[in-house]
């Protein structure tokens, strides 16, 4: 399919047209061996050891949801990167882009959220950069963070590691991001229940990667579940095999989904990263993934075969569907 002449919305979705813009122009000016690999960090070798190197932007609409607000999502998002690589978060950088006219009251709540935040994760925020921006120029507030991590000991995660017969897990119910940023978009109310998983998981993370012989991880932040086990499928030229009995999906975010008319394997989420294990770790990773309030309904959700990359969900009515990339839009703005 031909690169659209113009930027869409669907462009930042992080699905198909993401990865087509990504490989015709930054792919294309930027080659290097280390962002050929596409992760969710760069691993850059250094004399002293391993550093992890991420950057990110956030653009959420709207600024405070239920369960966070643009400054959590800015530092658990960078530190999540990083953690999905085994590195151990440090330090991180943030700039900000305001509107005109925006409230300091409301900027200083979100500053002082990114502080708790990062406080929680054990990083610093060492630099930063402020920029205003004429009124209608910028929707409120963006914020620009850069992660740096440290990698310990010998530790190397990918989907070049991954092989037939690992097992895939997911750490806990999928979709909440996503349709609490909608539902608040819209202005339905989720009376309370519902709220984002935005969260650090580097705790988690830690204690999986130093007893556990993982072999890929990602977090599913935009395009959701189904798009990073399309990433893996194609990147390890591998089918990933899924059964969606086993997928943990919050009731609310089934209805609404339905009601909506969104599909739950789509939604962004911000606090839930994927693994990948030999069969044989499989059990006890689930199991010392519900010992955290982060990994509670942790779960075996599928198998690597033999294949050419292709993601295969087997349903509950007895079908199989083919999970591809997203193409088209989706849901804009979601971090």
């Amino acid at each position: 399919m031909a690169q659209s002449p113009l930027i869409e919305l669907a462009h930042g979705d992080g699905g198909g047209l993401t990865r087509e813009l990504i490989a015709a122009v930054f792919a294309r000016h930027f080659a290097n061996p280390i962002l050929g690999r596409q992760e969710d960090a760069a691993i850059c070798p250094l004399p002293g050891g391993r550093v992890a190197v991420t950057t990110d932007s956030f653009i959420v609409d709207p600024i405070f949801f239920p369960g966070g607000d643009i400054g959590k999502l800015a530092v658990c998002g960078t530190v999540n990167d990083l953690a999905v690589m085994g590195a151990r978060p440090l330090y991180l950088t943030a700039g900000f882009i305001i509107e005109e006219g925006f409230s300091v009251e409301l900027l200083e709540k979100i500053a002082a959220s990114m502080a708790c935040a990062a406080a929680a994760a054990g990083v610093h925020i060492v630099a930063a950069d402020t920029k205003v921006a004429e009124k209608g120029a910028v929707d409120q507030l963006f914020i620009n963070t850069t992660g740096i991590g440290l990698i310990e000991g010998s530790l190397c995660l990918g989907a070049d590691q991954v092989r037939p017969g690992d097992r895939v897990i997911v750490s806990g119910p999928v979709g909440n991001h996503g349709l609490v940023i909608l539902a608040s978009r819209m202005g339905l109310d989720l009376n309370g229940g519902l709220v984002s998983d935005c969260a650090c998981l580097w705790p988690v993370i830690s204690a999986v990667i130093s007893d556990f012989p993982v072999k890929f991880m990602r977090d599913a932040t935009r395009g959701g579940l189904a798009t990073v086990l399309k990433e893996l499928a194609v990147s390890s030229g591998l089918d990933v095999v899924v059964r969606e009995e086993s997928i943990p999906v919050c009731r609310e975010v089934i209805e609404l989904s339905q009601m909506l008319g969104v599909e739950p394997y789509y939604l962004a989420n911000e606090g839930r990263f994927i693994a990948v294990v030999p069969e044989a770790a499989a059990p006890g990773l689930v199991e010392r993934l519900h010992q955290f309030e982060l990994g509670r309904g942790a779960a075996v959700i599928g198998t690597l075969h033999e294949g050419s990359g292709r993601v295969l969900l087997h349903t509950r009515f007895g079908g199989t569907r083919v999970l591809d990339f997203l193409r088209g839009q989706h849901i804009p703005r979601i971090c």
